[in-house]
This record gives C-alpha cells, sequence and structure tokens, in this order.
C-alpha cells in the first residue's frame, strides 16, 4: 500500500544544522516519501549551510523559494564581491561554512534551482509560499522578485487587522494561505508560528537564538526545535 505523501513548509533555517535534524525528527518526516517546501534563507547565520544544504539533498521531494539572503550567495557566487552588508548578517558564517571555496556544483545547483514563489492547488484551495511577502494591491504577475524576497509588510498590516481592528478573517491577496517566513515572529514577542487573517508566519527566529519550525501544511500541526542558544552555547548566529 503506497504512503499517503504528507507535505511540509519550513522557514528561515540560517544555517542552523541541529535544529533542521530535531525538527525532520519531530515531525516524522520521510524523506523518501514526502515533500518540503524551504521558504528560503538557508543561508547566514550559524555556520553549517553545507552541513544543511547537504541534509535537504538527501529528500527526494523538495521546493527551494528564494530568499534575501540566499539571493546574496548567489551574488557573490556570481560576481565574486562580498557585500560589506552581508557578511555582517551571517554570510561570514556562509564563507566559513565552505572554508573560503567555491560550494560544490550540487549546493550550487540547489540554490539557483529556486522558485520566487510556489503555489499548491488542492480541494478548491489555493496556498502560495513565498520568502518575504507580497503587494496584496497586485497580481502575481506584477510582483518583482526584489520586492517578495525583502518585503515586510504584509505581515505587518495582517497583524494589525487582526489584533488591533479585530478582523481576523480578512483576506490578504487571492489566496486561502500566504505561508512565509523572513521576519522572526520574535519581534510579535513569540517564538510560535504567527497566524493572522489568512497569512502564516514561519520565522521564529533560528537564526538568531528563537527555534526553528516545521509545519504540516495540510493539519497546520507544527514542530520546533530547542531553543538555538542552547542548541549552540558558545556560538551566535546572526550577527
Amino acid at each position: 500500500m503506497k504512503i499517503k505523501q504528507k507535505k511540509f513548509v519550513i522557514a528561515d533555517i540560517h544555517g542552523n544544522i541541529k535544529a533542521l535534524k530535531q525538527c525532520l525528527e519531530r515531525s516524522n518526516f520521510n524523506y523518501d516519501e514526502d515533500m518540503l517546501i524551504v521558504l528560503g534563507d538557508l543561508c547566514d547565520g550559524y555556520k553549517y549551510v553545507k552541513d544543511c544544504i547537504d541534509e535537504l539533498l538527501k529528500i527526494k521531494d523538495y521546493v527551494f523559494v528564494l530568499g534575501n539572503h540566499d539571493r546574496f550567495v548567489l551574488d557573490w557566487l556570481e560576481t565574486g564581491y562580498i557585500e560589506p552588508l552581508w557578511a555582517k548578517q551571517g554570510g561570514e558564517n556562509t564563507m566559513k561554512s565552505y572554508g573560503y571555496e567555491k560550494p560544490p556544483q550540487t549546493h550550487i545547483d540547489f540554490l539557483n534551482n529556486y522558485h520566487g514563489v510556489y503555489i499548491i492547488e488542492k480541494e478548491e484551495k489555493k496556498y502560495i509560499f513565498v520568502h518575504g511577502g507580497l503587494d496584496w494591491k497586485k497580481s502575481l504577475e506584477e510582483q518583482k522578485l526584489y520586492d517578495i524576497i525583502w518585503d515586510r509588510e504584509l505581515l505587518h498590516v495582517a497583524w494589525m487587522t487582526h489584533t488591533k481592528t479585530k478582523k481576523p478573517n480578512h483576506m490578504y491577496t487571492d489566496f486561502d494561505k500566504v505561508f512565509l517566513g523572513h521576519t522572526t515572529t520574535q519581534f510579535y514577542k513569540t517564538v510560535e508560528p504567527m497566524f493572522v487573517c489568512n497569512i502564516v508566519a514561519l520565522d521564529t527566529g533560528a537564526g538568531w537564538d528563537g527555534k526553528l519550525t516545521i509545519m504540516d501544511i495540510d493539519t497546520l500541526e507544527y514542530f520546533q526545535s530547542d531553543w538555538c542558544h542552547e542548541l549552540y552555547p558558545d556560538e551566535k548566529g546572526r550577527g
């Protein structure tokens, strides 16, 4: 009997291999059968980006959505230029992960094989997966890659609508659910995922001292790593 595929999403791993392995183990993720959508910012944070990509390459069915930090890394690989802001925001540890040398081609291919957004349609439901956010006033075709990997406005406006104006059922965009990362929920005084209007925010601070979160897309059940400052008591991630 064929095992029913589960679909999971994870955001902002930031080179945190210990947290990644914990999330995959605690969710009972099946490397051969299940699907994993990575919502960008795999890179820049803790110094184990190489190990994280090695682990993700073991998964048969994965989708990689580009994050702003991954774009920094691709720019470095394409031009050799080390952007000072990038180096200070975790880029130094990404380079250190590879011994300051060019990553193997399989890793470069992994990063280059990205999606700006990823869409799942199932049983009349439409879900979209993006790193930063979307301009809900524009069509999907009008969105620019730079904007969607850097956007923080969608989450904040949805949070304001949900908490301040008490309209939790308000819909932003034409999608039933918008899964995103980029903006750590620590800014909103939590290390749990946030459900605000139709937005699901999944960056729970794994690049800093928070936790990493993996979520079952169908059930919205989620599993988290230990606190990152406990996983790496003698190391810092970003900054």
